[in-house]
């Protein structure tokens, strides 16, 4: 069965589908890109991956729910792992208790991981924006001032350090 058809038997909306599509193109284009040595085939499958969480929630969850469904169908825990770290730029395991999360530290390790959390910041919907522009829209939504504001500018300049 194909990671699509596994979305589609957990009825993930099509919109879902259809961004998990876009992110997985544009974290192949940025594993493309990179001077370090990665997991082009993990990123791709990771990004088609990440956000199937939603399929039974919207909430900020969706990243845990998503590793929990991956462990449960059998997927490698590299993949669980991206769905679990792949929110904005992470979320530290003090965020993780406010929020009311399980308790752990869900931010973005390997390059792998950080490049489909990259990937998914610039996806907006089906379509690739840039950084900037994805920064002023999570400003707008958190805060100038929150910490996942600066974890989403050094995620931004490592991944450019990278290329």
């Amino acid at each position: 069965m194909s990671d699509i058809d596994t979305l589609k038997n957990l009825n993930c909306p099509e919109n879902v589908i259809a961004h998990l599509i876009s992110v997985s193109k544009n974290a192949a284009v940025i594993a493309d890109r990179v001077k370090i040595p990665v997991d082009r085939d993990l990123i791709k499958r990771g990004a088609l991956l990440h956000d199937i969480g939603r399929c039974r929630t919207h909430g900020m969850g969706h990243g845990i729910e998503g590793g929990k469904i991956l462990r449960e169908l059998g997927f490698p825990e590299e993949i669980a792992k991206i769905a679990e770290r792949h929110i904005g730029a992470g979320i530290t395991s003090d965020e993780a208790e406010k929020l009311g999360l399980p308790p752990g530290d869900y931010c973005p390790k390997t390059p792998e991981e950080k490049i489909v959390a990259y990937a998914d910041n610039i996806t907006m919907g089906n379509k690739m924006a840039t950084f900037d522009d994805s920064l002023e829209r999570f400003k707008k939504m958190l805060g100038e001032g929150h910490p996942a504001i600066k974890r989403m500018e050094e995620l931004h300049e490592e991944i450019q350090s990278w290329i």
